[in-house]
C-alpha cells in the first residue's frame, strides 16, 4: 500500500510539476516521497523501498516540525 501511494505521489508530481519549481529540480520532488515512505516503513518496522535515498529537502522537515510545536502551544489551552 505503501509503495502504490509513493508510485502515485511521484505521477502526480510529474504531472504537475514536470520542469521544477524555483529551486526544486523534478528529481528532487521524485525523491522526497521515497524519503518519506522509506520514514514510515522503517517506523513500522518494515525494510525501506529505497534506502539510498536521502531528504531532498531538509528544511521542509524543520517547518513541519514548527508548525507542528506551534499548533501543540495554540491548542493546548483547553
Amino acid at each position: 500500500m505503501i509503495q502504490q501511494g509513493t508510485q502515485l505521489e511521484i505521477e502526480y508530481t510529474r504531472d504537475t510539476m514536470p520542469s521544477g519549481v524555483l529551486g526544486m529540480n523534478a528529481a528532487m520532488m521524485e525523491d522526497y516521497p521515497n524519503f518519506i515512505a522509506n520514514r514510515r516503513l522503517s517506523q513500522i518496522g518494515l525494510k525501506e523501498k529505497c534506502p539510498e535515498t536521502t531528504n531532498p529537502f531538509p528544511w521542509m522537515s524543520e517547518i513541519i516540525a514548527l508548525k507542528k510545536e506551534r499548533n501543540f502551544f495554540e491548542h493546548s489551552g483547553y
